[in-house]
């Protein structure tokens, strides 16, 4: 564990003395041979200190150490124009040392710690590099939304440590029927999820993020809530059978409510921010189930979400670089202009409304399940934001490729090497990792 972490450490140096890329493929590595350290055991396994790994935070660390060796291949413009790129890659290793740590500590402080301290990095990236001039509101939001509710979960964590001498993930036998202790602990984790209601921080921060900053937001950002709330349910195993029922319907109805939402954007980036709360309200659904099905296929929703929609981002950036806008009404007609990235776009679409193989597909599949079976009368809402996810991702596809194309448009290239291979990266690995699950649903 510890060479991992010394490794980050030591590549802040690497940036002052050399260029931009190989920062990227040294990433690229670290994520290589973080795979060879994965053991297959379903239980805490390397544990030293205060830091280990299991099914759960092996998979999320290795999510960030993806996402963010592709986030420097997304931000080749700051390194042609000298965009203070060097301070960019600090931040970046900067936030995938706290990520690491707040997914490998097993102590509830440390994790807590570095649960806040991710913040500040993501905080930098929108106000250094954003794109315009209402980045920080967006950041405000931001930091506002999740201190906020972050406040009493420290309170409830000193009072675990004082009282009950509950201070790591392995002794959480106790069970806790406190209705404000179990709103302290997850209010923070509903934020960050989001839960509709708790969900406006979110399209801003994705409009006015710089492509790194979606990338990192829609990839790992949403994924500390999902983890958060795996992590801590045992705390609550039968007062959660109570309350469960109504965060539940709360989140079902929520995802409906911003599939609804997302047929009215006309800003592509905006859409994608809106489909993600639809999306990970699914896999809020499938925690709040307390079953196999329902905790299995957050963790594949949870993965393939961070891969499809990232990519999803990483496109629109590239589509923005070549029209200049963002919006809906003047990216038209594109499949006359840039047919190759057409066929991306195609493919990611088609992986965020699950089709096959995609691993979303295999996600949704089990969140069906788990929800159905603790209550049939889910049925009715999964059903609309599975038909609503497909209206809205076939809206975005058909209504930026076809049509007349706008005639102010900027002369185009079809696509660089670089783009290819960022794009490539997302999908690949989104669409490939259906061959494995039978390690998954072995355990199931």
């Amino acid at each position: 564990m510890m060479s991992f972490i010394f490794s980050l450490i030591l590549l802040i140096p690497v940036i002052f003395v050399y260029k931009f890329w190989l920062i990227q493929w040294l990433m690229l590595l670290f994520s290589f041979l973080y795979i060879l350290n994965f053991s297959g055991y379903l239980y805490m396994y390397n544990i030293s200190y205060f830091l280990g790994l299991d099914i759960l935070s092996f998979s999320l660390i290795l999510l960030s150490y993806w996402i963010c060796s592709l986030m420097i291949m997304a931000s080749m413009k700051l390194f042609i124009y000298n965009n203070y790129y060097n301070m960019f890659l600090f931040v970046l290793i900067f936030l995938m040392l706290s990520l690491f740590m707040t997914f490998a500590s097993m102590n509830l402080f440390v994790f807590y710690l570095f649960f806040e301290i991710s913040l500040i990095p993501t905080l930098i990236l929108i106000l250094g590099w954003g794109y315009q001039p209402e980045r920080l509101e967006a950041g405000i939001y931001l930091l506002f939304y999740t201190l906020f509710m972050s406040l009493p979960m420290m309170i409830v964590i000193f009072y675990l440590t004082e009282n009950l001498s509950l201070n790591s993930f392995l002794f959480m036998d106790k069970d806790l029927s406190l209705i404000y202790v179990y709103m302290c602990i997850n209010l923070v984790f509903f934020v960050k999820v989001p839960v509709f209601f708790l969900h406006l921080w979110l399209p801003k921060a994705h409009v006015e993020a710089p492509v790194s900053g979606s990338m990192i937001l829609a990839g790992i950002m949403l994924k500390l809530g999902g983890y958060g709330l795996l992590r801590f349910m045992s705390l609550f195993k039968l007062f959660m059978l109570n309350v469960n029922v109504f965060f539940l319907s709360f989140s079902l109805l929520g995802g409906f409510l911003v599939s609804m939402v997302c047929i009215r954007q006309s800003d592509m980036k905006s859409l994608i921010a809106y489909s993600s709360v639809s999306h990970m309200s699914l896999v809020l659904g499938g925690i709040m189930t307390l079953n196999c099905w329902g905790l299995w296929g957050a963790l594949i929703m949870m993965i393939a979400h961070g891969l499809c929609s990232s990519g999803l981002f990483c496109l629109v950036n590239i589509l923005y670089e070549r029209v200049h806008s963002r919006s809906l009404y003047l990216n038209k007609g594109l499949l006359n202009l840039v047919p190759n990235l057409s066929l991306w776009l195609f493919l990611l679409i088609s992986s965020n409304m699950a089709a096959p193989p995609s691993l979303n597909l295999m996600g949704e599949i089990m969140l069906i399940n788990s929800l159905v079976a603790f209550n049939s009368f889910s049925m009715i809402f999964l059903s609309l934001m599975s038909f609503f996810s497909a209206v809205y991702s076939l809206f975005l596809y058909s209504y930026s490729q076809h049509g007349n194309y706008y005639s102010g448009l900027f002369s185009f290239i079809s696509g660089l090497n670089r783009e290819y291979m960022l794009l490539m990266l997302h999908w690949l690995p989104l669409n490939l990792m259906v061959l494995k699950m039978d390690y998954i649903l072995q355990w199931i």
